[in-house]
């Protein structure tokens, strides 16, 4: 008896690594003073050495059973984005900068073709997001995972001078609200969407034509990554009072974490249009539309507040980044919430 027999091939992990290797090097930045496979991961504190006060700001997240779509269609390339997505665009929702980002696999069989695979997407996060793909781990569980399964998390840590943290504490009654366009249903509300569409091979394959796409292209569509259009905004020189990342919860969970008491955030559900896999899904599994926006981001995954003298220089700055956006509503005095009409 050793360990493969027991389910563990040391062997194939080796080659995960270096498969993954070219990946995780289009990724570096100069402050990376450590190479792939020690220990650890090392990043000099050089990038923000001029700061006045500098500020580590961190995420951590998971891809959640999204992944279960992926093992459906055998696409394991675009994940790894969503996983990067779900800490960085924390961290930008603070105004701080990705800096390095770590990832974990835990997985039934190293399959180092799909590990490489898997770790691509992440790397094209970190590619996104301006994060250096500093370190992260490939567990092998026999017995744990299913033989073809896997589960997929990472953690990021951002930098932000104090001073221009967004914390929200600025935001007033006539402040506008500015959303950023999503990609889709992103990384969220998935086991209802499980409940919804069948999840079958035949099915996630068919072409709808109110999609443009198939039905699994459209949900497996990775999450949006904001990084740089939350940059460009503050290149602009806006000042971003508030942001708010609309994940897990959907408009009624996430819109009051960027508030303090005495405001509301009044939204307009008119002011874009909802994309159709959104409508797709409510009508299909016969969801209220309360549910939706208490589930999804409904076409909006970042959402905010800005003094609405700055309204234009916003909306200029998100388009110079490739992204769209809209005039969502306003900030009205009263109880902290938000409200949809």
């Amino acid at each position: 008896m050793d360990y493969k027999n027991a389910g563990v091939d040391i062997e194939a992990g080796y080659k995960s690594v270096e498969l993954m290797k070219k990946h995780v090097m289009e990724t570096m930045r100069p402050e990376v003073l450590t190479d792939i496979g020690g220990f650890s991961g090392a990043f000099s504190m050089s990038a923000f050495k001029d700061m006045k006060k500098p500020t580590l700001v961190s995420g951590t997240d998971g891809v959640g059973t999204k992944l279960k779509l992926a093992f459906v269609l055998d696409k394991h390339d675009t994940v790894g984005i969503d996983c990067v997505a779900m800490c960085v665009n924390d961290i930008a929702c603070a105004g701080g900068e990705p800096l390095f980002f770590l990832d974990y696999i835990a997985c039934g069989k190293n399959y180092p073709e799909k590990i490489a695979s898997i770790v691509s997407g992440v790397a094209e996060g970190c590619k996104q997001s301006n994060a250096a793909l500093i370190g992260g781990e490939t567990a092998e569980m026999p017995g744990f995972y299913p033989e073809n399964e896997y589960d997929l998390a990472g953690f990021a840590v951002g930098v932000v001078d104090e001073e221009k943290l967004i914390t929200g504490k600025t935001i007033a009654a006539g402040d506008a609200l500015i959303g950023i366009a999503s990609s889709g249903v992103h990384s969220n509300g998935f086991s209802l969407v499980r409940k919804v569409f069948p999840m079958e091979f035949e099915k996630l394959n068919t072409h709808y034509e109110s999609l443009g796409k198939t039905l699994g292209e459209a949900l497996i569509e990775p999450t949006k990554i904001y990084v740089k259009a939350l940059r460009c905004v503050k290149e602009a020189g806006v000042t971003v009072k508030g942001c708010s990342h609309i994940t897990g919860g959907g408009f009624y969970e996430n819109v009051p974490r960027m508030l303090h008491d005495g405001v509301n955030a009044v939204i307009n559900k008119s002011s874009y249009e909802v994309p159709a896999i959104f409508k797709m899904l409510a009508t299909d599994g016969n969801i209220e539309e309360q549910m939706m926006y208490n589930t999804y981001n409904m076409g909006i995954g970042m959402v905010l507040a800005v003094d609405k003298n700055d309204v234009t220089k916003t909306l200029e700055a998100v388009k110079s980044s490739g992204e769209t956006s809209y005039v969502l509503g306003e900030i009205v005095a009263g109880d902290k919430g938000v409200t949809l009409k």
